[in-house]
């Protein structure tokens, strides 16, 4: 079947997307045919919708991409960041047919195969200034293509009684299975296995991190394995097995949902602290930052996109930045022991900190760049001289 004949097919699938304050968008629906309940949200990427779709970080939401045109550069198999889909669904704008030679299948057919429903021919400009207005919504997506199917009235219904993502730990869902390392090679296709072995990095005793898995994106982990040994621990590993394993830094990456609601890692963090140098991007940020005694807010809409302007504070230098997340770390709550380091140049927002006496710090957004503009990639840098300071030091105290 060609696309015109397919499209023509699937455009009989008529959707909607019901928000739990009784505003309704319809439009046509594509990708598995299942409803769901999810969180609206909008990202402002013009470009990277497959490691938009396979960020864990975007569990339990919809997805709403503000490009007009999405699926032109297709799927393949190099740009997925995550073993699993774990959005709730995607709204966008127009569907096209890929023309791209990296392209292996359709955008239609990626969400057919992972099981994830998606709805187009949304006004989602309409629907982006709404949220931005209103706050994001707990939705109920209704694809017409289930035994699911409700009325406009019933999916509004279901969208209010959902539960919603605060005070969920969603981490938990997203994690691994178990420990495990990470090496990265230049076949990006193949980028995880048992090997004990630090592809990229061609150092000799190259320094050992453990990464926290809360939702961590592939790229973030090839980040660290360029210079480092990563070994991978799911989200409720307790503080006392990842000294086991004589970590040189420790990583705490991004993840979905509320931070408060992961309470056992802002303990086991808490024990952490001052054992191993540590860095923390997104829900690591916000964890770090509870660990150390500050609280958490929600925030109207989010940060979620490639183009969020950051300022450092120590350099004045601005950065564009890629940001997936709908709390932030309460300015009035920031504790003694920690300093902001970074802030957001369109809200004020605090997007980093750092601990004043212990080696520990940690940013709001990815710095992996995966999609997004490489301006934060020297975090990484700063996180391995921390570490080679750290193992200077404690050389120097045993001579």
């Amino acid at each position: 079947m060609d696309y015109e004949s397919k499209w023509k097919a699937e455009r009989e699938r008529k959707a909607f997307l019901a928000l739990a304050d009784g505003t309704v968008f319809h439009g046509v629906a594509f990708g598995a045919a299942k409803d769901a309940l999810g969180e609206v949200v909008f990202n402002t990427g013009m470009s990277g919708y497959q490691e938009i779709l396979t960020d864990p970080s975007y569990a339990g939401q919809f997805v709403t991409l503000t490009a007009a045109e999405i699926g032109n550069y297709g799927i393949n198999g190099a740009d997925v960041e995550s073993r699993a889909l774990f959005l709730s669904g995607l709204v966008i704008g127009d569907l096209t047919p890929p023309s791209n030679w990296r392209s292996e299948k359709s955008l239609d057919d990626y969400l057919k195969e992972n099981g994830v429903p998606g709805i187009y021919g949304v006004d989602t400009r309409a629907l982006t200034i709404h949220l931005r207005e209103h706050g994001n919504q707990k939705a109920y997506l209704c694809t017409g293509g289930s035994q699911l199917a409700a009325t406009e009235s019933e999916a509004i219904a279901k969208a209010r009684e959902w539960v919603g993502l605060d005070g969920q730990d969603y981490a938990a869902k997203v994690t691994c299975g178990e420990v495990h390392e990470f090496s990265a090679t230049k076949d990006t296709k193949n980028t995880e296995s048992k090997k004990d072995l630090c592809v990229l990095c061609g150092e000799k005793d190259p320094p050992r991190i453990v990464c926290y898995d809360f939702g961590v994106k592939s790229n973030i982990l090839r980040s660290l394995a360029a210079w480092a040994k990563v070994t991978v621990v799911p989200a409720k590993t307790s503080a006392e097995e990842v000294l086991a394993l004589n970590p040189d830094g420790i990583f705490l990456s991004n993840g979905p949902a509320d931070p408060a609601a992961v309470i056992y890692a802002i303990e086991n963090i808490r024990k952490l602290l001052g054992k191993a140098p540590i860095m923390g991007i997104c829900l690591g940020h916000q964890l770090l930052s509870l660990a150390c005694g500050a609280k958490t807010m929600r925030l109207k809409f989010g940060h979620h996109g490639c183009n969020h302007p950051v300022k450092n504070l120590a350099t004045g230098q601005v950065e564009i930045t890629s940001q997936n997340h709908n709390f932030a770390v309460d300015p009035a709550t920031v504790p003694e022991c920690l300093e902001v380091t970074h802030v957001n140049l369109n809200d004020g927002s605090i997007e980093g900190v750092r601990h004043k006496t212990l080696p520990a710090f940690s940013v709001q957004y990815h710095p992996e760049s995966c999609p997004g503009p490489h301006d934060s990639k020297y975090l990484f840098k700063d996180f391995k001289e921390m570490i080679s300071a750290a193992k200077n030091a404690e050389s120097a105290k045993m001579q």
